[in-house]
């Protein structure tokens, strides 16, 4: 249990110093101080979490050492995945793209891009090649029983703020639902404006993603269902086509067919420009 104490606490520290760097950059944006990520505490877990999957994989304490360039790549892989990971379950979640690197070169679905990836892989190699060892070798001068209290007492609070945090996040979440409108352009600018007037700690959401744009259920409902009938008409018109040169083809079926799928095509259209805009 001794290693694992120290791995939460490792996750505890650098999910800490990865919310400085956070606010930092946000502070020199937007001259402001952002209490930045899903937590109301000061640190950002995908940051630790991603040091100590490193750490795992290619630290050495457990498995092999990793060279440099298999650092630098496990800390480009596994950080990208979380963060990945992290933007589809806010979303689905949530219904909102907190963040969106779509503007961004090299960039995949909007959740990570390379210049992040670069970053995380090279942080990696910083950490675990030279800062780690220092780490573990002051660590391990504690007392395991205190060790194991400091554990302890850090994945008993960042639970709480978990549910807490989870909690205002649902309230966020009906207000996007409700909202009315069929623009998430518009939505957006609303569910913004709402959450200024709100008590502190849902003021920290807005203040923590002010970029972020919503996903309304119903509206996802909508464009998948227009999708799924979009799909079915092209599936009818390829159908038809292929009897095209049978004896008992009809034309006016393959015509209204045809019909149905350019309806569906530009309803699809209208509700991607509306819904999907930013992408």
């Amino acid at each position: 249990m001794t290693l694992f104490y120290e791995f939460v606490i490792m996750a505890f520290i650098f999910s800490i110093l990865g919310w400085i760097m956070e606010v930092t950059l946000k502070f020199i944006q937007y001259h402001r101080f952002i209490n930045r990520g899903f937590l109301i505490g000061p640190y950002c877990p995908i940051y630790g979490f991603g040091v100590v999957g490193v750490t795992i994989l290619v630290g050495g304490l457990i498995g092999r050492e990793g060279t440099y360039a298999e650092t630098f790549m496990a800390g480009f892989v596994i950080c990208g995945f979380l963060e990945y990971m992290t933007s589809f379950y806010m979303e689905k979640m949530f219904h909102a793209r907190w963040w969106d690197y779509s503007s961004k070169p090299m960039n995949l679905n909007g959740r990570i891009w390379i210049g992040n990836l670069i970053l995380f892989g090279l942080a990696s190699l910083i950490i675990v090649k030279w800062i780690a060892p220092h780490y573990f070798d002051f660590i391990e001068t504690w007392n395991p029983f205190l060790l194991g209290v400091f554990a302890w007492a850090i994945l008993v609070c960042m639970l709480f703020d978990y549910v807490i945090s989870h909690f205002l996040m649902n309230i966020v979440k009906k207000e996007i639902d409700t909202t009315d409108g069929d623009n998430t352009e518009e939505i957006s600018i609303q569910v913004h404006a709402l959450l200024q007037n709100k008590n502190l700690l849902l003021r920290r959401i807005y203040q923590a993603y002010p970029e972020f744009k919503v996903l309304p259920s119903r509206l996802t409902k909508k464009y998948k269902k227009l999708k799924k009938d979009y799909k079915t008409a092209q599936k009818e018109c390829r159908n038809l086509l292929h009897q095209k040169f049978r004896t008992n083809f009809n034309s006016e079926q393959l015509k209204q067919a045809q019909q149905r799928l350019e309806e569906a095509y530009q309803e699809l259209n209208r509700l991607t420009g509306r819904f999907k805009k930013r992408y």
